[in-house]
């Protein structure tokens, strides 16, 4: 993906609305391998999530992408500029640390129309490094997790068949 991300003419992505959001890395280059870059990675956007009143319900950091579920909790949410945030500030602290270009332009997002189902979604992120072969287990996965359900109520949802998409 290059250039301006296309978004949807008719809607303000400001308010209580639900995204499902992929951010690839720089040519794809599998920095997510790394504990610390993902742990430094997410440690910042729990700050820029709580600053622009988003909630991540669920995220998960691939080699080459990222993967992560976000809900406006504001009335003044807004996507854009959050997404524009994590973007600019992961990668300003990337560039520090580590000499390199941390993102590729643009991201893709998907609204979360009121009938889909946002575990559903969840489930679909956690369960994203099994269907790479990465691991057997969603919960063997060391980097992916949530900023809003425990580590127990993860376990739970990738144990739920039932979650309509």
């Amino acid at each position: 993906m290059s250039g301006r991300p296309q978004r949807l003419p008719d809607f303000s992505y400001i308010g209580l609305h639900r995204y499902f959001l992929t951010f690839c890395t720089y040519q794809r280059n599998k920095l997510f391998t790394d504990a610390g870059i993902v742990a430094e990675a997410i440690g910042q956007i729990r700050h820029i999530a709580a600053s622009y009143g988003f909630a991540v319900v669920a995220y998960c950091f691939m080699p080459d992408h990222l993967h992560w579920l976000v809900v406006g909790i504001d009335e003044a949410s807004d996507l854009v500029a959050f997404a524009h945030a994590v973007k600019q500030q992961t990668a300003y602290k990337y560039r520090q640390r580590h000499n390199g270009v941390l993102w590729q332009k643009g991201y893709y997002e998907h609204i979360v129309r009121e009938n889909e189902a946002v575990l559903a979604i969840a489930k679909y992120i956690f369960e994203n490094p099994v269907r790479a072969g990465l691991v057997s287990e969603p919960h063997d996965y060391p980097f992916s997790g949530s900023f809003e359900l425990t580590r127990a109520q993860v376990d739970e949802l990738w144990q739920m068949d039932d979650l309509a998409w």
